[in-house]
């Protein structure tokens, strides 16, 4: 995954747009799959294209719409939409945009995910005392899509998984340990953790985030 490791940052920050202009990042692949951030400058669009799988779009600052011949659908900040397939499909924007893409291919869907209906990650899973609760919202063989929520005083103890993985802060604050050091994170900040790296997340007060990560 083209990312820095083991550093809280922000998506957004990280790719501003370019007046006039629209840029596109990939920062992962492995064969039909890939997650890329796209930046759109005011008054710029993505002419609609016709794809034969889902795109899960994530709004991360500015506004948008997304856009068929016959639906326009309108993302603000924090929300997201899983996009309709076999029509065609495009994005503009008045302002900026600036979001992440990730490929919805062969994948299983979590039902509570509809496509063609604009969403918030953070209200897909509510909060319950003393607890972490998990919702698998997409996944397949190369990648995994979860969301979690986290009560006060709870976490996760330490550990590593075999792929990398990029966390999406949501909803409150956190502490991410990351090779024996903490980051704070808050809400639409970002952490990734390379294959192998051991971890752990505690809730600093009430804590939800997502987590896409790569298995391979």
């Amino acid at each position: 995954m083209n990312e820095k490791t083991g550093a809280v940052f922000s998506i957004a920050e990280d790719n501003q747009p370019v007046a006039g202009c629209t840029i596109s990042k990939e920062v992962y692949a492995s064969g039909q799959d890939y997650i890329s951030y796209f930046s759109l400058a005011q008054d710029t669009d993505i002419s609609a294209e016709i794809y034969n799988y889902h795109k899960l779009l994530i709004l991360h600052e500015g506004s948008m719409e997304v856009f068929t011949d016959k639906q326009v659908w309108t993302l603000n900040e924090g929300k997201a939409l899983l996009t309709p397939t076999e029509i065609p499909v495009g994005m503009r924007t008045g302002t900026k945009a600036i979001y992440t893409e990730i490929s919805i291919r062969r994948n299983t869907m979590n039902n509570a995910v509809k496509a063609g209906e604009v969403f918030k990650l953070a209200e897909l899973i509510p909060y319950q005392d003393g607890k972490i609760i998990n919702m698998d919202v997409a996944h397949n063989e190369k990648m995994k899509f979860v969301i979690m929520s986290f009560d006060e005083g709870t976490g996760l103890a330490e550990h590593a998984a075999p792929g990398e993985a990029l966390i999406f802060a949501l909803d409150g604050k956190g502490v991410i340990g990351y090779e024996g050091k903490a980051h704070p994170i808050q809400a639409g900040e970002n952490f990734k953790f390379a294959a192998g790296g051991k971890h752990w997340v505690k809730a600093d007060g009430k804590f939800k985030m997502a987590l896409l990560m790569t298995l391979e």
